[in-house]
């Protein structure tokens, strides 16, 4: 009798571990993670948790998805990592810390590539964006949607930045990436990777004069404290997706694929319409914190575009130039 127990014991442990693999049975409930690095009422940390509702709606609750935000499952670098792994399901990135496993998003973070926000958007959600968001599946990731990065502008303790010639001998801090430390080389910087969490006391302490950042990162990181001019420069887009593991990917329906990338758009449509009214609310609390905000002209920014010009030329980046040509073809 004991021996029946014993074994009878054992076919429910089984059946139990089996039935929680995907595709078990129909209404088995599938629970997975996305991880993001900003707080709670930041855009993208929004548009996730939009996806996540939509998803878990329009599959009756048998798919779940988990937001696990303010970077508590490890930063962006750590969390690509651990979605190539299937460690998490999920994650939310720009293409900039994409590039090392794929040096052609870089194409996508190149200075001053995108005339606009609605040129980006024709680019990303046309043909060119889907070939991107494809092009991570030998990595075994997959890019499901695009949201709105915002376009990054320089910051600092020290003076006001109006030309290239104003940031030379600064320590910018940059992402860990050779795309951006070349990019404020030629600026006549000094870039200095460094965590995102560590800028704030590193400007603080002078171990840096500044970075470079959107509107919302310049006030949620309160990097506004310590960094009080604020260049409107717009020298870079870096596009982020939601990319998802290949093989959870491919462990799901064709019907549930659907659902789960619908609910990506979805996500992604929420992110955007936030980003627009998170940006000129943040850029307002700058202005009432005392920033010293400095608009360029025309002629001042055409004096970064020509500095940053030779980057396009350099072999690293020259391959992409039938890319970058698509991209400013898109009208």
């Amino acid at each position: 009798m004991r021996k029946i127990t014993s074994i009878l014991l054992a076919l429910v442990v089984l059946f139990a571990v089996i039935c929680i693999l995907p595709g078990c049975k129909k209404d088995a409930v599938k629970v997975l993670r996305l991880a993001e690095i900003h707080k709670d009422d930041y855009s993208t940390t929004l548009g996730a948790k939009a996806m996540a509702a939509y998803v878990e709606e329009k599959s009756n609750g048998t798919i779940k998805i988990e937001v696990y935000n303010n970077g508590v499952l490890g930063g962006e670098k750590e969390t690509v990592e651990q979605t190539q792994a299937g460690d998490i399901h999920f994650v939310r990135v720009g293409v900039n810390l994409l590039s090392p496993m794929n040096p052609l998003m870089n194409a996508l973070a190149m200075p001053y590539l995108f005339r606009d926000r609605e040129h980006m958007f024709k680019v990303l959600d046309g043909p060119i964006g889907q070939e991107f968001a494809e092009s991570l599946q030998q990595q075994g990731l997959l890019g499901l949607c695009w949201m709105d990065p915002g376009f990054r502008n320089f910051y600092n303790s020290q003076k006001e930045i109006k030309s290239p010639a104003d940031l030379v001998g600064l320590k910018i801090r940059v992402q860990e990436t050779p795309l951006m430390m070349n990019l404020v080389s030629l600026l006549g910087g000094q870039p200095t990777p460094m965590a995102l969490p560590e800028v704030y006391t590193g400007i603080q302490n002078g171990v840096i004069h500044g970075a470079e950042n959107n509107w919302p990162s310049y006030i949620t990181t309160s990097h506004y404290e310590v960094a009080k001019f604020f260049t409107d420069s717009a020298h870079v887009a870096s596009p982020e997706m939601i990319l998802i593991n290949m093989a959870t990917w491919n462990s799901f329906t064709d019907e549930e694929k659907q659902i789960i990338k619908d609910g990506a758009i979805e996500g992604a449509r929420v992110q955007r319409a936030l980003w627009l009214e998170h940006e000129a609310r943040d850029e307002a609390a700058a202005k009432a914190a005392g920033s010293t905000i400095t608009y360029l002209t025309s002629e001042q920014r055409q004096l970064f575009v020509n500095a940053l010009a030779p980057l396009y030329q350099q072999p690293a980046y020259a391959d992409f130039a039938s890319i970058i040509q698509r991209v400013r073809d898109v009208q």
